[in-house]
């Protein structure tokens, strides 16, 4: 059937014999009328899977210089068989555990559970290292010794968290797994630990000696900048994955959170010839009275980080004023969680998968506690006997 776009075309005109050349042959006016007709018919038939193929071309070479080819655009039957998932590296651990040791008390000064031996951990670290793709196993800080530490011979890397303890049993098993961190990268086995807010206070007293060495700032409930030290080198930092853009964003919009007391200079730790030679500093912070202080530290023989900010409450806690809630808050969140977890993954300590699972946090039901007061949202609670 002739085209719509064609059916009401005026016929050709036929053209007069008298303008036809001496050699030329005459036919009759119907059959040039017939052929006419038919002509626009049958290109109109010719034209449509033309610019078919033509467009499949254009999209095929378009796609070519990208190196991306959609599944309908490959040819299966000239295209060789590809290995769609390549085998997994066997240097990576894809199943990486974390640690985390709980603190004293119950996360909300008694209002959940005032029992003495009571220890939690922030249900919002348990979620920072699940964002990366790891699994969490609670160290439970007064549980028998040996109980602990085979417990750490079960993950793949370790976090001690924010707080307020400093000294008894919580100071003493710190260092003591603080060890045994550093004894097991001595050994060859890579084995990364996160100390955040707490967590670094507690590391900065146990490498320098000195219990005393750390000083007030006034720091609570504020959202800061990072500001980063002259010509350092973001490889193998924490820091390495990020775009650009938000690296300068980092310096210059609030994007972190910091909620503590103590803290330590750049100068006392560049002065302090244990702490300087184990740590490198990365970036520094301010306090409401404008006095700096180290705000992330980076071991330099030893995968070990230290913040003194919060990077899991951009995404996971809100029972504080301050935390930053942006876009932008929240992929610091997961870039620092990505980074531990990655270097969770160079851990191949394999244990056995039944005592992994007879440890793992998710044995226990976190509390809901962000009706209880200002704080965290939810906690893991623990009473050891």
């Amino acid at each position: 059937m002739p085209s719509h776009f064609l059916s009401n075309a005026p016929s050709a005109p036929s053209t007069p014999s008298s303008d036809l050349p001496n050699d030329a042959v005459s036919l009759p006016s119907a059959s040039a009328s017939s052929s006419a007709s038919r002509f626009p018919d049958m290109w109109n038939y010719l034209w449509i899977p033309v610019l078919v193929s033509l467009s499949k071309e254009i999209s095929l070479a378009k796609a070519a210089q990208s190196n991306i080819l959609l599944p309908s655009q490959v040819d299966d039957e000239s295209s060789s068989p590809v290995l769609r998932c390549p085998a997994p590296d066997t240097k990576l651990n894809y199943r990486p555990v974390i640690g985390i040791l709980s603190h004293p008390g119950d996360g909300a000064s008694g209002r959940l559970n005032n029992a003495a031996n009571a220890s939690y951990i922030a249900a919002s670290y348990v979620k920072f290292v699940e964002s990366a793709g790891a699994r969490v196993i609670p160290l439970i800080y007064n549980e028998p010794p040996e109980v602990l530490f085979e417990k750490l011979n079960l993950v793949n890397g370790v976090l001690f968290t924010g707080g307020w303890a400093k000294s008894g049993l919580y100071y003493d098993i710190v260092k003591a797994v603080f060890k045994k961190v550093l004894a097991k990268n001595d050994a060859g086995y890579h084995f990364p630990l996160y100390a955040i807010c707490l967590g670094f206070e507690l590391l900065t007293m146990i490498i320098s000696k000195d219990n005393n060495i750390l000083e007030s700032f006034n720091a609570t409930d504020q959202a800061s900048t990072l500001q980063f030290m002259k010509n350092i080198n973001m490889e193998g930092t924490v820091f390495q994955r990020f775009p650009p853009d938000l690296l300068k964003k980092l310096s210059t919009d609030c994007l972190v959170m910091q909620n503590h007391h103590y803290g330590i200079s750049p100068e006392r730790l560049v002065e302090n010839e244990d702490l300087s030679s184990f740590f490198k500093i990365l970036t520094t912070s301010a306090d409401a009275d404008n006095k700096v202080y180290v705000s992330t530290v980076r071991a330099r023989n030893y995968p070990v980080t230290a913040f003194q900010w919060h990077p899991e409450k951009n995404a996971f806690e809100w029972g504080l004023s301050m935390i930053p809630h942006s876009e932008d808050a929240i992929h610091v969140t997961q870039h620092i969680a990505n980074f531990f977890v990655s270097e969770a993954r160079k851990s191949l300590n394999r244990p056995p998968a039944r005592k992994v699972l007879d440890n793992l946090i998710y044995n226990y039901s976190p509390t809901y506690c962000g009706k209880a007061g200002k704080g965290y949202d939810e906690v893991y609670i623990f009473t050891e006997p």
